[in-house]
């Protein structure tokens, strides 16, 4: 593989594994879900149309996920102090816990298909990891993409 298709790779991995971890998992939550409980934990409470940005999906859509989400105590909405017509949303307790859990059922799930991996792999994926955390970079609304 040449140097130029490494990241794309990485990244179309990685949404493989997310797909195989929910359907092994029988996990039916929207993938959307876990990635704005997981913009809310990294970064704090954020607007609407932050979070919707940020997820790239349109503010009515995350408006109706949100509500879900609200209906759920996933997350919080309240009123932005310095403007009347914006709406802060925050993860609660509960969508903490709730991401965490999702987390360790993705974890655990995708575990068995790394079992024959050495040391050496183990080192190379790690590092991986560690670059691609490193690079992650933060959007116009401060949201880590």
């Amino acid at each position: 593989m040449n140097r130029q298709d490494v990241i794309p790779s990485l990244v179309l991995s990685s949404y493989a594994l997310a797909r195989i971890a929910a359907q092994d998992a029988g996990n039916e939550a929207p993938a959307a879900q876990w990635r704005v409980l997981s913009l809310l934990e990294q970064n704090g409470p954020r607007r609407v149309g932050e979070l919707a940005q940020a997820a790239r999906t349109t503010q009515p859509g995350m408006t109706r996920l949100l509500g879900a989400l609200e209906r759920e105590s996933l997350v919080l909405r309240s009123p932005v102090p310095e403007d009347s017509r914006a709406t802060a949303v925050a993860i609660t307790p509960e969508g903490s816990r709730a991401l965490h859990a999702w987390r360790e059922e993705f974890r655990d799930t995708l575990a068995p298909r790394f079992t024959d991996l050495d040391d050496d792999d183990w080192r190379a994926l790690t590092r991986a990891a560690e670059i691609l955390a490193a690079h992650t970079t933060t959007d116009s609304t401060g949201a880590s993409q």
